[in-house]
C-alpha cells in the first residue's frame, strides 16, 4: 500500500511538471513575436531547404522553408503565404507537415513564385532580368544591390531617404561576401531598421556573387563554370540569420545574369527571382509600379545621382512601397 501511494505520487509530480513545462514551453510560443528578426542565435548547424505546412497553438499558418538549429534548439525560416513576409520562429512552437506546390498553388506565395519563373530576354546564350521586373499598383520598389566591394557604404544615400520621416521601404540585395567585409556597415543598416527609420527587406544576391572579368555573360557571375548555386543560396542566408536579420522569399541574381536551370533551381527552394525595370545608371527612367535598381555599395556613384535628381525633380513615383507588395 505504501509503495502504491509512492507510485500515485510520484506520477502526480511527473504530471504536475510536464504541465507546468507545456505551459512554460507554451508562455516563450505566446511571448515569441511573430517576426523575429531579432534573433540573436548561437551556433547555427544542420541547415536545410524544407518545404512544409506548419500551425501553431493560436491557429496561426506559416509554411517553413528552411529548418536549422541555433544553440542546439529547432528552428524554422518561415513564410506567411498571404504577405509574403517572413520570420524565424522557435521549432517547438509549431505543428508542420510536409507539403507541396501542387498543395499550395492557390496561395499568393506560390503563384508569385510560378509568375517569376518565366523565360527571361536571352542575352548571349543566358537569360537577362529574368524573374519579377515590374510590381503592382502605383508608386515605386526600390532596391538596392550589396555586391562585395572594397568602397564604403553610402551612407548618406540611406540618410537621404530617411529625411521625410516615417518609415521608408527599402530592399537591399546582399551578397555573403559584402555582409563579412562590411560587418560594421551591416550593424548600421540593422539599426536603421530596428529605430524605425528604414525598412528593409533582406534579399539574397548569393554569398560570392562570382564575376569573370572579360569573360562572356554566359560565362560569368552564377554562369560561372563551377558555381554550386545551393551553396550561393544557403551560405547567404545563414550569414543573415547568425547576424539577427531575417532572409526574404526574393533572390536577385548578380548581373541580373541566370538561363533556365538556374531559375528552375531557384523555384525548388521556393525564392522569387528578383528584376528590375529600371536600373537607374542603364535603364529608362522609372515609372507606377517600376522596382528600381540602384548600387549603395560605393560602386555606382551614376545611379545614386540620377535618384537624387529624380526625387528633387518630383519625377519619381510615390511612395516607396514593399518589394512583398509587389507580385
Amino acid at each position: 500500500m505504501k509503495n502504491s501511494v509512492l507510485t500515485l505520487g510520484a506520477f502526480c509530480a511527473i504530471v504536475l511538471c510536464s504541465a507546468i513545462a507545456t505551459a512554460r514551453a507554451q508562455e516563450r510560443c505566446d511571448s515569441s513575436s511573430a517576426a523575429s528578426s531579432g534573433v540573436r542565435p548561437g551556433r547555427l548547424d544542420d541547415y536545410r531547404s524544407v518545404f512544409s505546412e506548419c500551425r501553431n497553438g493560436a491557429g496561426a499558418t506559416r509554411l517553413a522553408i528552411r529548418e536549422m538549429k541555433i544553440g542546439g534548439a529547432p528552428m524554422l525560416l518561415t513564410v506567411d503565404p498571404s504577405s509574403l513576409e517572413t520570420s524565424v520562429e522557435r521549432g517547438v512552437c509549431w505543428r508542420c507537415e510536409d507539403t507541396s506546390d501542387a498543395a499550395q498553388k492557390d496561395t499568393r506565395y506560390i503563384r508569385a513564385i510560378r509568375a517569376a519563373d518565366v523565360e527571361a530576354p536571352p542575352k548571349n546564350g543566358a537569360l537577362f532580368n529574368g524573374g519579377l521586373t515590374h510590381g503592382a499598383g502605383d508608386g515605386a520598389f526600390l532596391t538596392g544591390d550589396l555586391c562585395p566591394s572594397s568602397r564604403p557604404l553610402d551612407r548618406g544615400f540611406f540618410e537621404r531617404l530617411s529625411e521625410g520621416g516615417g518609415k521608408t521601404p527599402v530592399a537591399l540585395a546582399v551578397s555573403g561576401r559584402w555582409i563579412a567585409s562590411h560587418g560594421a556597415e551591416f550593424d548600421w543598416l540593422q539599426e536603421k531598421a530596428r529605430s524605425g527609420v528604414l525598412d528593409i527587406v533582406w534579399v539574397n544576391h548569393s554569398y560570392k556573387h562570382p564575376y569573370v572579368r572579360g569573360e562572356s555573360e554566359a560565362r560569368t557571375y552564377l554562369l560561372t563554370p563551377g558555381v554550386n548555386l545551393d551553396r550561393e543560396i544557403f551560405e547567404t542566408e545563414r550569414i543573415l540569420v547568425e547576424r539577427g536579420a531575417t532572409p526574404s522569399v526574393f533572390f536577385r541574381f548578380p548581373g541580373l545574369m541566370s538561363d533556365a536551370s538556374l531559375m528552375d533551381r531557384l523555384a525548388r527552394h521556393h525564392l522569387i527571382a528578383l528584376g528590375a525595370d529600371s536600373w537607374l545608371a542603364l535603364s529608362p527612367a522609372p515609372r507606377a509600379g517600376s522596382i528600381l535598381l540602384v548600387h549603395p555599395n560605393g560602386n555606382e556613384p551614376e545611379g545614386l545621382r540620377l535618384f537624387s535628381k529624380l526625387l528633387r525633380e518630383g519625377k519619381m513615383p510615390q511612395p516607396f512601397r514593399a518589394i512583398t507588395q509587389a507580385p
